[in-house]
């Protein structure tokens, strides 16, 4: 199930079925915390009118599947699940999802947080901004 719950794709996801996914792990599950990335339309005052992700492939998804096992490790979470978009992205639209399931809201909210700040720190997931100055590489290190 694990390549159910780690993806790198272009196509949109759908936040319920990742959601669906993940609860259907176990029985366990009373808590359910989601993060949602979407592309905005505002950065460092400048109007971004594109958005494009490249990626390193098999390594970002190595790094995704790292993340998930990590937290299931460290956390104390039953399920973790983490979506990834690249390629042109539309201001609006979704860009990534951290689902993370445990037996109580803690627990889910700390991997999460957790996941999505390593996500940015460790997986070669990168962002260009095009505003009226032109392209610009982003740095995803929060």
């Amino acid at each position: 199930m694990a390549n159910k719950l780690i993806s790198i794709q272009t196509e949109p996801f759908s936040v319920e079925t990742a959601i669906a996914d993940v609860k259907a792990v176990s029985n366990g599950i009373g808590a359910v915390v989601t993060f949602l990335g979407i592309g905005r339309d505002i950065s460092k005052g400048e109007v971004i009118t594109d958005l494009n992700f490249e990626h390193y492939p098999g390594m970002a998804e190595k790094k995704l599947e790292d993340i998930r096992a990590r937290a299931l490790l460290n956390f104390n979470i039953i399920e973790m699940a983490i979506l990834h978009r690249i390629g042109p992205i539309a201001i609006g639209e979704d860009i990534v999802l951290i689902v993370a399931a445990s037996a109580h809201r803690n627990d889910a909210f700390m991997a999460c947080e957790w996941a999505i700040t390593e996500l940015k720190r460790v997986t070669p997931i990168w962002k260009t901004e095009t505003t009226s100055k032109g392209a610009v590489w982003v740095s995803q290190t929060p």
